[in-house]
């Protein structure tokens, strides 16, 4: 399969660049509360939900999920990016991020699997996925927490890496 990297890897560094920042200028947006920002970064039909379609629907879904919260703190780290074309990307994100609940400050480690699309010469986000590694109070040890069962709890034991099937290729292989 020949990708952009093949055929122009020049136009194949600039994605990836704009890509990465677009990963980072989502946590700087989510951090700073600037949810115009926020929804700014992704395609104008952005699907929110099963029923909601578009920037203000994500604004609204974004406004309530942060409503509760205080201070957070995002941050990215690896950022693997497949360019397909000029036009269309996938990627994964990882991301630590840190979050005030009331008297709790919650730690999380975040999986983001992305779809990207290029649209009038900008990268944007069409689809963003969440998969939790884990959720806890920062005093408390990951291996030894309850199912979290995101996005119902902020806390808890995510479903990764579990749901990988390479890990469960892997894990089943393994001898106990």
């Amino acid at each position: 399969m020949t990708t952009l990297r093949d055929t122009d890897s020049t136009a194949w560094l600039i994605a990836c660049e704009e890509i990465r920042q677009l990963a980072s200028r989502y946590a700087v947006a989510l951090n700073h509360r600037d949810l115009d920002a926020l929804v700014g970064l992704f395609v104008a039909d952005v699907r929110v939900g099963r029923d909601a379609m578009g920037r203000e629907a994500l604004k609204a879904n974004m406004a309530a999920q942060l409503r509760d919260g205080h201070r957070t703190i995002l941050q990215v780290s690896n950022h693997v990016i497949d360019v397909a074309d000029a036009d269309n990307a996938s990627g994964i994100v990882g991301t630590r991020a840190e979050i005030e609940r009331g008297e709790d400050w919650v730690i999380q480690v975040i999986e983001y699997h992305d779809t990207y699309a290029r649209r009038e010469g900008r990268w944007l986000f069409v689809r963003r996925r969440h998969h939790l590694w884990y959720g806890a109070d920062m005093l408390q040890r990951p291996n030894r927490l309850p199912d979290a069962n995101w996005p119902q709890s902020q806390t808890g034991k995510g479903l990764l890496p579990e749901i990988m099937p390479s890990w469960q290729a892997w894990h089943d292989q393994s001898p106990d």
